[in-house]
């Protein structure tokens, strides 16, 4: 499915920041998974039974939701918004240049990642992680605030502190929507062979859903990232450790949690990201996908109202 833009324009749709946004706020549904995902990510000898204990140990109904106000839902509406605007672009100039849909999805997911890492992740990521390890602290004992911790990363380490893994962040990034675009914009030009559509007939609401769930599935293969992205951004101290790398790398940090804890180790919390990617995906492609066209059939009825105010006045 081409990306749509409103009638009569040729430029920039700024229309899908807004909705990159809001459909992106709609994803914090799935926090426990994000939660979850990071539990296992950052502590590799639990299984999942274990992290979700944990985490419930931690607070509850309301530990399961550690981040979600107000780090997750300001990460969300600013990385929601960067991401659709950028990657419709990416899309929508790839496919109007004869580049096949999931080459261009893939193409745009890439670039949207990429841009929504950069421009917002850096911090916002970090903040979420800090919000977890606080309460890790207050459990043994610990008391400190969000913004005591963000301070004394601060003033030890200054703005390359607060912005620790933002490359790994946007490796991930660049990956997760690349994958999930691309193979979400393959399924549904596979389902519409089967289906015996061609490429601008529609896709049912049920197809797509499959489509994006296949995509965000597919997408969680660059699982080793994200738990490297984890390891880097992770407050805990492990001094305990002699093996674990004084200044950490993206690359010296994949190699420590394979001598630490194997392939195994690499793909911790894989099952509830599987989970999250397949409810972000669903969000970001194919709900997103309805909204702007949603957007689309406002805007004609408005132009047309207009022109036949128009006509009305001249008459």
């Amino acid at each position: 499915m081409a990306i749509q833009r409103e009638p009569g324009q040729k430029g920039i749709n700024w229309s899908n920041i807004a909705v990159g946004a809001i459909m992106n706020m709609v994803t914090t549904l799935g926090q426990p998974l994000e939660v979850l995902k990071t539990q296992m990510a950052a502590n590799r000898s639990q299984t999942m039974l274990q992290a979700t204990k944990a985490v419930w140990a931690r607070g509850g109904v309301a530990g399961m939701y550690q981040g979600l106000i107000p780090w997750a839902w300001i990460e969300a509406s600013t990385k929601g918004g960067v991401l659709l605007f950028t990657a419709s672009e990416i899309e929508t100039a790839g496919v109007g240049m004869g580049v096949s849909p999931a080459t261009a999805g893939l193409l745009g997911g890439m670039g949207g990642g990429i841009a929504q890492a950069y421009a917002t992740m850096g911090f916002t990521t970090c903040m979420k992680t800090v919000e977890i390890t606080r309460h890790k602290e207050a459990a043994v004992g610990v008391e400190r605030s969000t913004f005591q911790v963000f301070m004394d990363i601060y003033r030890r380490e200054g703005i390359k502190g607060i912005n620790k893994g933002v490359n790994a962040v946007a490796v991930r990034q660049c990956t997760n929507w690349g994958s999930r675009m691309g193979f979400a914009r393959l399924a549904e030009t596979m389902i519409r062979n089967v289906r015996g559509k061609g490429e601008k007939d529609s896709l049912g609401a049920m197809d797509k859903i499959l489509a994006s769930s296949i995509g965000g599935a597919l997408a969680t293969w660059n699982q080793p990232i994200e738990v490297v992205r984890v390891e880097m951004q992770s407050m805990a101290k492990t001094t305990a450790n002699a093996n674990r790398p004084a200044k950490l790398t993206i690359l010296n940090t994949l190699g420590f949690i394979y001598k630490e804890n194997g392939i195994k180790g690499l793909y911790r919390g894989v099952t509830p990201r599987i989970g999250l990617g397949i409810w972000q995906t669903i969000c970001m492609v194919s709900f997103a996908d309805y909204v702007k066209a949603w957007y689309v059939f406002v805007c004609c009825l408005r132009v047309e109202k207009a022109n036949i105010n128009y006509r009305v006045k001249k008459s």
